[in-house]
C-alpha cells in the first residue's frame, strides 16, 4: 500500500484530516480542555461524527465505509 506523508504547515495536503478537524470545532472549540469534559459526552461526539454521511464516501459514513472494509476480502490478513 503506498504511504504519502504531508509536509508541515501544508493543510491542503491533508483535506480529509481538515475537514474532520473541522466537524470536531462543531463541538469542541479549539484548543478546549478536554479533560473538562466526561468520557460519555466525547463518545458522544465521536459516535455523531462517526455515523454523519461524508461526500468522500459517496454519502455513506465513516463506520458503513469500515464495516465493509472489514467485512470484504480487501482487508489486510495477518500471517
Amino acid at each position: 500500500m503506498a504511504i504519502h506523508l504531508c509536509k508541515p504547515r501544508n493543510p491542503w495536503q491533508r483535506g480529509t484530516n481538515e475537514n474532520a478537524d473541522r466537524l470536531a470545532r462543531q463541538y469542541l472549540p479549539k484548543g478546549a480542555d478536554l479533560r473538562m469534559f466526561r468520557q460519555a459526552d466525547l463518545d458522544a461526539i465521536a459516535r455523531e461524527l462517526n455515523h454523519r454521511q461524508r461526500w468522500t464516501h459517496g454519502y455513506r459514513t465513516p463506520a458503513a465505509v469500515c464495516a465493509d472494509l472489514l467485512n470484504s476480502g480487501d482487508a489486510a490478513q495477518t500471517a
